[in-house]
């Protein structure tokens, strides 16, 4: 038998939270017991955003004001990427919520799409962390209609 339990504790950076999975320690526990794993808010916030992402239908993550500071990060060297963007996770000692700005893409339901994307969101989270995620909350901020002109990051210049 199996005594999991989880604590929030630090991950040494600021601001950081950590979920941490305590198992029994000693020789007659199981091998996949003995230990202590520990998985930072950063990781949810990974995992959700990557399975917002995989929805069809959704255009972006992250309001206006988020693109616009996630595309000047994106050009700063070592800044990492944006898969962030958009997200925000709070994670408790054994439950996380999450909440997600989303754009969509013009044409398909919002309620479908919402409901696709706490579906694959709950499902990659549980499965990956073990957590179990009590509400994701999804906020439109936008459509993107098809004629709009994309950002592109690799703008051409006026000479080759």
């Amino acid at each position: 038998m199996t005594d999991n339990s989880t604590a929030t504790g630090r991950n040494g950076q600021a601001g950081g939270n950590e979920s941490a999975l305590q198992g029994r320690t000693g020789a007659g526990a199981p091998a996949e017991t003995r230990g202590r794993t520990t998985i930072a808010d950063s990781v949810v916030a990974k995992i959700a955003g990557m399975a917002a992402r995989e929805v069809p239908g959704i255009h972006k993550l992250g309001g206006g004001m988020a693109r616009a500071l996630g595309a000047v990060r994106e050009r700063v060297p070592g800044a990492g990427s944006g898969v962030t963007q958009g997200v925000k996770v709070e994670v408790g000692e054994r439950q996380t919520a999450v909440d997600l700005d989303v754009v969509v893409e013009y044409g398909v339901s919002i309620v479908d799409i919402a409901a696709d994307v706490r579906t694959n969101v709950i499902t990659a989270v549980e499965r990956m962390t073990g957590l179990q995620v009590v509400e994701v909350n999804i906020a439109v901020d936008d459509v993107h209609l098809p004629d709009e002109e994309e950002e592109s990051d690799d703008q051409e210049g006026r000479v080759r």
